[in-house]
């Protein structure tokens, strides 16, 4: 049932996330493109003494995307959709980014201070902009629902199954010491979520990326089969019907998961920015989006494809098996230990990350909130990523990825109506007019 469910949804999602990213891109004359005006956004960042910086916000917002959907994500879009389903992977970041930059736009204008940062996200131009306000709670709920009990717990069981490949150990004391680690930090608030994010992000991007560039230049001659074989395989006329359908649904849900442009979580993040420029974020944040998709989880296609994943049988598939299984196949136990500590860097920036979203989201809902609530979210949370450790990979999955359709289809349902006051603040950024501009 829950599988028939996940099909129709995404069935669903697919085409709204297409027709958003069609309908931007015409509005704004496809700003996606324009590559020279997102890099100078990127390298003009000025970072201000108070609050939370640009780069920071960017930083959080790669955190809680560049998570294990970039190489567990991956790896299960081979398996279940073909190389065919990277294809539509790739071009989902291409299609999405429009949206990515509309929901980071609305996010800054719609933000509001919470003592000295700011805070905001899709629930808040959706009660703000279109006076929503049991929309903006439903969707508030929704990311509650898919952050803390769907995609940190996915983070925690990826943690917990990488090293249990590597080290037979009781499953538990692994979670134990995610939830406890998570603990010390999201206590320390916002402030600190922030500054560790931005500090692993590169590290993390860092070494996964210069372990894979090695892999693509010992594998050069295969490269071009394999970009021939995934674009062949994307446009296979003997699949056609359900199975170049299926692919790609897999290869747009995948794509989804990892740079999550169109699901509106992007907008938290940037709502946090302290910037006086809602375009430049959303440009900012739009760079991400590339980053995630076409960088990082192509590093991890290649990885996976010129290994010998084809000869694998798994059960229970999270997708990490056959990333570790590629990389132990590269380097043997030192690739098989650098993905380990890929992984714990990649999936513990994404808990952190992910559990602001969270919590950004209760306080929304709980207009006057008290500190009680906020600490048995935090309570909640470490809970979970300790049960999690030991639950099944395939229903977590599956959870999440229908409640990711669902935040979509309310996101950019939000983000259609909501165009006129995206094209205007691209205008005005255009034209130098900001003094004109009246921020929401």
């Amino acid at each position: 049932m829950l599988i028939n469910l996940n099909k129709l949804l995404w069935g669903i999602a697919s085409i709204f996330i297409i027709y958003s990213g069609i309908y931007y891109s015409f509005h704004l004359k496809f700003i996606q493109f324009r590559f020279k005006t997102i890099f100078k956004s990127f390298f003009t960042i000025k970072n201000k003494a108070k609050g939370i910086s640009p780069y920071q916000s960017l930083a959080m917002s790669l955190a809680a995307k560049i998570g294990v959907g970039s190489l567990a994500g991956v790896a299960l879009a081979i398996y279940k959709g073909g190389v065919g389903s990277l294809f539509w992977l790739w071009m989902t970041a291409f299609i999405s980014a429009p949206s990515s930059f509309s929901e980071a736009v609305l996010g800054v204008i719609y933000h509001k201070k919470d003592n000295d940062v700011y805070q905001g996200g899709p629930s808040h131009y959706i009660e703000k902009g279109l006076n929503k306000k049991r929309l903006a709670k439903l969707y508030a709920f929704l990311v509650i629902s898919s952050y803390i009990f769907g995609f940190l717990t996915i983070q925690s069981n990826t943690i917990t199954k990488s090293i249990l490949e590597v080290k037979s150990m009781n499953p538990l004391i692994i979670g134990f010491m995610i939830s406890f680690l998570t603990l010390i930090i999201i206590f320390k608030g916002i402030k600190t979520i922030a500054s560790v994010t931005s500090k692993l992000v590169p590290i993390m991007a860092i070494i996964y990326l210069l372990f894979s560039l090695i892999i693509i230049i010992k594998n050069i001659n295969q490269i071009p089969n394999l970009l021939y074989n995934i674009i062949y395989d994307a446009f296979n006329i003997k699949a056609f019907g359900w199975g170049i359908i299926s692919s790609i649904i897999i290869g747009i849900q995948r794509g989804i998961f990892s740079n999550e442009a169109g699901l509106g979580t992007g907008a938290i993040a940037a709502a946090t920015s302290n910037t006086k420029s809602p375009t430049k974020q959303g440009l900012i944040q739009m760079l991400g989006t590339y980053f995630t998709t076409l960088i990082v989880c192509s590093a991890t296609a290649f990885i996976i494809l010129t290994s010998n994943y084809t000869n694998l049988i798994h059960s229970d598939v999270n997708g990490i098996e056959i990333t570790q299984n590629a990389m132990r196949y590269h380097f043997g136990t030192i690739g098989e230990q650098v993905l380990v500590i890929t992984i714990i860097l990649f999936a513990f920036s994404t808990i952190i990350a992910g559990y602001y979203y969270g919590e950004a989201n209760l306080k929304f809902i709980i207009k006057k909130q008290k500190k009680i609530y906020i600490i048995l979210l935090k309570t909640i949370t470490a809970l979970l990523l300790l049960v999690s450790s030991i639950m099944s990979s395939s229903l977590l999955w599956q959870l999440v990825d229908i409640i990711v359709a669902i935040l979509a289809i309310v996101n950019i349902y939000a983000l259609i109506l909501l165009k006129d006051i995206v094209v205007e603040e691209w205008h005005f950024y255009k034209y130098k007019k900001y003094d004109k501009i009246k921020l929401k």
